[in-house]
């Protein structure tokens, strides 16, 4: 007889299977991206009904199969309800679990990626920095917790640390000014403050990141870079992305 084993998770996403079942994707510190069924979650008054809903954080127990876990019980230690009749919060969030359902991997150390993705969960129920700047923090340090964000400690090119000017896509960071001269139709324009903002993003734990706001210039700066970076280098249109961007331009 299988053995149970408990996780600690986010359920990033799940999906209909037949007339009750639901097939749930996990994103766990232990094994990360994990896939499992929840048999009868779609009967009313099922004890796993509430608990197989995207958002829902808990510790799971799973009896694990040769392809996928089927969950056995849930315990919830949040549900992120606050959010969740909050049209413009609940696309953002969908946004987010897209976003770490790309880099999840089965059996992966995920532990840094459930973290960011709780906090920033929380940091839209909390409703103190605006929603823009979240998706920025996201975009940014969800890329750097998988080695994959730009260069903004020193010039991408030279590797000198000073007047770091302008962020080039060829070169995947910022640029001095020196530097900055030869790329001039493939760069975008930074201030020191958003430097700063990058380099704080990248450079700081988790659990302090949705501690700061910054002005409309800068968060317009950070956008467009960030923006460009991930269409250069992430291989995945997100749906819900699309929607998210149709929202912010309106």
């Amino acid at each position: 007889m299988a053995e149970l084993i408990k996780v600690t998770g986010m359920v990033i996403s799940t999906m209909p299977v037949g007339e009750y079942d639901k097939r749930v994707v996990i994103l766990t510190k232990e094994r990360g991206k994990i896939h499992g069924f929840s048999r009868g979650a779609k009967r009313p008054g099922n004890s796993l009904m509430a608990a197989s809903q995207p958002f829902v954080f808990g510790e799971f127990m799973l009896l694990e199969g040769r392809s996928a876990y089927t969950i056995s019980s849930v315990r919830v230690l949040n549900y992120f309800e606050e959010f969740r009749k909050d049209m413009d919060a609940t696309c953002y969030g969908c946004y987010f679990l897209e976003f770490a359902d790309y880099y999840g991997r089965e059996n992966a150390d995920d532990l840094e990626m459930l973290k960011l993705l709780y906090q920033t969960v929380r940091a839209l129920c909390k409703k103190t920095i605006a929603y823009p700047l979240i998706r920025c923090i996201y975009e940014l340090k969800i890329m750097a917790v998988n080695g994959e964000c730009p260069q903004c400690f020193e010039c991408a090119c030279c590797h000198c640390t000073d007047t770091l000017t302008v962020f080039s896509s060829r070169y995947s960071g910022l640029l001095c000014g020196k530097c900055a001269f030869h790329e001039k139709m493939t760069t975008i324009p930074v201030s020191p403050a958003v430097v700063y903002t990058m380099q704080y993003i990248i450079s700081t734990p988790v659990e302090k990141l949705y501690t700061f706001t910054v002005s409309d210039e800068v968060l317009e700066n950070l956008k467009n870079i960030i923006e460009r970076y991930r269409n250069q280098y992430i291989d995945r249109r997100f749906k819900s992305l699309e929607i998210l961007t149709l929202m912010e331009d309106m």
